[in-house]
């Protein structure tokens, strides 16, 4: 490995490790108050329903900052088995690394499952702002999503949003 690599590599890690945060409280602390190091266990993480923009059944935790504010965030969304989420865009670019079960990914305007990839846990995968995609996921499933808020979903379709159902 090139020096340029290996620096490149460590100051990552220095970054990902630097940087992991308890929970959503955390994300209103003043600039400044952040603590030197923390972590993060799966005892930790207090699951919650998830946002108002996916179906019912869905979980998340946010690791590290406020998806809903400028700047960099970390959540994690739990899935059951068969969850589905309808063609969406996003506003920014979205990354998903899958933690367990297996995400499949699928581009364009139509739900196809034939259109899509399989991801199995440990697979990561990027989505462009503003593509058309969608998904859904085999197993119950943890996906864990990085990216630069505010985050946002906008289904391709308006019958899809799950907030407009009552």
């Amino acid at each position: 490995m090139s020096h340029t690599r290996r620096f490149a590599a460590l100051a990552l890690l220095a970054l990902v490790l630097g940087s992991a945060r308890t929970g959503a409280g955390d994300a209103k602390k003043p600039a400044g108050h952040a603590k030197e190091q923390e972590v993060l266990t799966p005892a930790d993480m207090k699951w919650q329903p998830g946002p108002s923009s996916l179906a019912k059944g869905a979980e998340v935790v946010v690791l590290e900052g406020d998806p809903s504010k400028d700047g960099p965030f970390v959540i994690r969304i739990k899935l059951p088995d068969g969850f589905k989420v309808p063609p969406h865009t996003h506003p920014k670019d979205e990354r998903v690394t899958v933690i367990t079960g297996t995400l499949y990914l699928g581009h364009g305007a139509k739900f196809d499952e034939k259109a899509a990839t399989a991801m199995p846990a440990g697979s990561y995968g990027r989505t462009g702002a503003g593509m058309k995609h969608f998904g859904w996921v085999k197993g119950e499933t943890v996906l864990q999503l990085h990216g630069t808020g505010p985050w946002a979903v906008e289904y391709v379709n308006p019958e899809d949003d799950p907030r407009s159902k009552k």
